[in-house]
């Protein structure tokens, strides 16, 4: 498995929309693509028009398999990106809550 960035913009109206989509994916990812796709975490993207977007880090076997994933869980993909490296300046501050 690789390490992948996917870039989900303004895929959704509302945070409650989003948790539905995190509840899909959940599902897909664990029950249905679990030797294929890993859900590691995702940002969540104030978007300039107030919707909400992602920037979501997957480990999977390749860029085939994150696009079947968010076909099957009804999410947005706009950009997959392969991670080369991982530089941590610091670790994560404490989660940002809306």
């Amino acid at each position: 498995m690789e390490l992948y960035a996917i870039m989900r913009r303004s895929g959704w109206g509302s945070a409650a929309d989003l948790e539905q989509a995190a509840a899909r994916s959940t599902q897909i990812g664990n029950q249905e693509m679990a030797e294929d796709v890993r859900w590691v975490r995702s940002y969540v993207l104030e978007e300039n028009d107030r919707s909400v977007g992602t920037l979501c880090i997957y480990e999977a076997t390749g860029p085939e398999a994150i696009r079947k994933h968010a076909t099957l869980a009804d999410l947005p993909v706009d950009e997959i990106i392969r991670i080369a490296d991982t530089v941590v300046v610091r670790p994560d501050p404490d989660q940002v809550h809306a």
